[in-house]
């Protein structure tokens, strides 16, 4: 996916027992959705990793992150949550949204003066 958040914001959590990564680019932040083993490689989570990067006064990029860990118990309960919740969102909360509003976007490669990053 990209080189730098493997590097620096992510490279250093990632383990031998991860069997499946996924990372999904949004704005200025990507998710990291792994697969993961037990010890005995018996059973199976899910890490949710958000990872920011960010700049230091002194000029030096840093990774701001966050992890949920999610038990296969939880997998169904915790799906129909967040559809509950987005779908709320959608319906009451983006009436006066433009269409397509939901899924703006922005690419980081190039930076408006801004710093926000170009609209594509």
């Amino acid at each position: 996916m990209y080189r730098e958040d493997y590097d620096g914001g992510y490279g250093n959590d990632r383990s031998s027992d991860e069997v499946y990564s996924k990372p999904v680019r949004a704005g200025k932040r990507t998710y990291f959705f792994d697969v993961k083993s037990t010890k005995g490689n018996n059973d199976f989570y899910l890490t949710i990793t958000e990872s920011k990067k960010k700049v230091e006064h002194d000029g030096r990029f840093t990774y701001d992150k966050h992890k949920i860990f999610l038990y296969k118990e939880d997998f169904e309960k915790f799906t129909e949550g967040l559809q509950e919740v987005i779908d709320y969102i959608k319906a009451n909360c983006l009436k006066d949204a433009p269409e397509g509003g939901f899924e703006h976007r922005y690419r980081d490669d190039f930076p408006t003066p801004d710093g926000q990053g170009e609209e594509f």
